[in-house]
């Protein structure tokens, strides 16, 4: 995929990949890279949200939704954001509490400046015994 970190902090990561290791028979982004970039992206962010605090969770995805909003025929980013206000407060919490946690995440995708995909997902953050 030729993955590049574009940026990458608490409020967001984003990633960056070109056309041509992505590309499909029709000369755009295949769907599952696209995909696949703004998975990692959203993914990204826990880890980077969780790698000081709790650097034993282990973050796994639980569901998500890809909306393809257009044909992507250039290079492309995925850069992810918490939709939800104080959700990342209770999520630590829950995980403090409970060793497992639930939290949303989105990532937009970008071509030129161009929106042309959303996810939304699901990740969980728990501790797994590996005595």
């Amino acid at each position: 995929m030729a993955v590049d970190v574009v940026a990458a902090d608490r409020d967001g990561v984003t990633l960056g990949a070109p056309l041509e290791p992505n590309i499909n028979h029709r000369d755009t982004v295949f769907g599952g890279s696209a995909a696949a970039l703004a998975i990692l992206s959203a993914w990204g962010l826990l880890f980077v949200r969780l790698r000081d605090e709790h650097p034993d969770a282990t973050i796994v995805i639980q569901r998500h939704a890809m909306r393809h909003l257009r044909p992507i025929t250039g290079g492309f980013t995925a850069t992810s954001f918490l939709p939800e206000p104080g959700a990342w407060d209770r999520f630590v919490a829950t995980y403090q509490r409970r060793k497992l946690a639930r939290i949303s995440v989105r990532a937009t995708l970008r071509c030129a400046g161009e929106l042309v995909g959303e996810l939304d997902a699901a990740f969980v953050a728990l501790e797994l015994n590996t005595a």
